[in-house]
């Protein structure tokens, strides 16, 4: 039953990306002036950057009085959960990023298992980013961001059942992010830390704050990627979690991505990601696929 789940979701975000691919040939719309990928990809929480970690980079491609954004669908299938995001970002200027994101997690088996009321957790991001100074690729310094997601966990029972304190909350970070040209045995590097200020229990997903910690924390994520061709980049992410629960530990996540840019307009990451224990399940590791459309 699993597998057939897995592909229908593998063929409803290939069916998307077909629609993308449409959009992409039919559409008017203008491509910013910067390099091909700096946008990045899209994170889980909107935010333009890696899969699991936001970058300093604003999504699209606009560069002085120009706007971009993105278009995103994001799926996730390890052993027990299914994770689905989709959403929207603007940006302005490259200054500026505005991002919304509905968020989906499937937990049948737990569900069965506890005899919980749900069988899925719900969660909506609003996010706001604001580059503060620097430049990817064209100044002395990183360029760095700062940015605000208040998130809002939308059915609370499970949650609060298992000792979260609240169903919504804001999460702020910094990030700073760097294109080295050459700077891989002669390919283009990027080098990307962000530093989370959080109590979210599984991004929000299953609340936020708990019995064991009701502060906010600092938190490392990190990104390192090699861009092999204009087109293609290899990397990995690594994001701390806290740990606020008693009634399940929290891992921290990592994964190992392919992101490929045909064009300015559309970008397609598979990765495999391990996400460790997730609400008393170990070993969770999966797939994770995102398609993206730019403009």
């Amino acid at each position: 039953m699993q597998i057939g789940s897995t592909s229908r979701r593998l063929l409803q975000l290939l069916g998307l990306s077909s629609l993308l691919l449409a959009a992409t040939a039919l559409s008017p719309a203008f491509a910013g002036d910067r390099l091909l990928a700096t946008g990045g990809a899209t994170s889980i929480e909107g935010a333009a950057g890696g899969g699991i970690v936001p970058w300093a980079v604003m999504s699209g491609y606009a560069t002085r009085e120009q706007w971009g954004g993105d278009v995103f669908a994001t799926h996730v299938d390890t052993r027990d959960y299914r994770f689905d995001s989709f959403g929207a970002s603007f940006s302005y200027a490259n200054r500026v990023e505005l991002s919304v994101a509905r968020q989906r997690l499937d937990i049948g088996r737990l569900s069965r298992q506890l005899s919980l009321p749900d069988s899925s957790l719900h969660q909506d991001v609003f996010g706001l980013k604001v580059r503060l100074f620097g430049d990817l690729v064209y100044d002395r310094l990183p360029q760095v961001s700062a940015g605000l997601q208040h998130k809002r966990q939308r059915n609370f029972t499970i949650p609060q059942t298992v000792g979260a304190r609240r169903s919504s909350d804001e999460d702020a970070y910094i990030s700073a992010s760097r294109l080295v040209l050459g700077g891989a045995f002669g390919y283009n590097l990027l080098l990307n830390g962000t530093l989370r200020y959080s109590r979210a229990n599984q991004t929000g997903l299953l609340g936020f704050g708990g019995d064991r910690n009701d502060q906010h924390d600092w938190l490392g994520e990190a990104s390192v990627a090699v861009m092999p061709s204009p087109h293609w980049v290899v990397g990995v992410e690594y994001r701390q979690k806290p740990d606020n629960l008693s009634f399940a530990r929290e891992s921290d996540w990592k994964d190992i991505f392919v992101g490929y840019f045909p064009n300015k307009h559309l970008a397609v990451v598979a990765a495999w990601a391990d996400l460790g224990s997730i609400a008393t399940l170990d070993d969770q590791t999966g797939m994770y696929l995102s398609l993206q459309l730019s403009y």
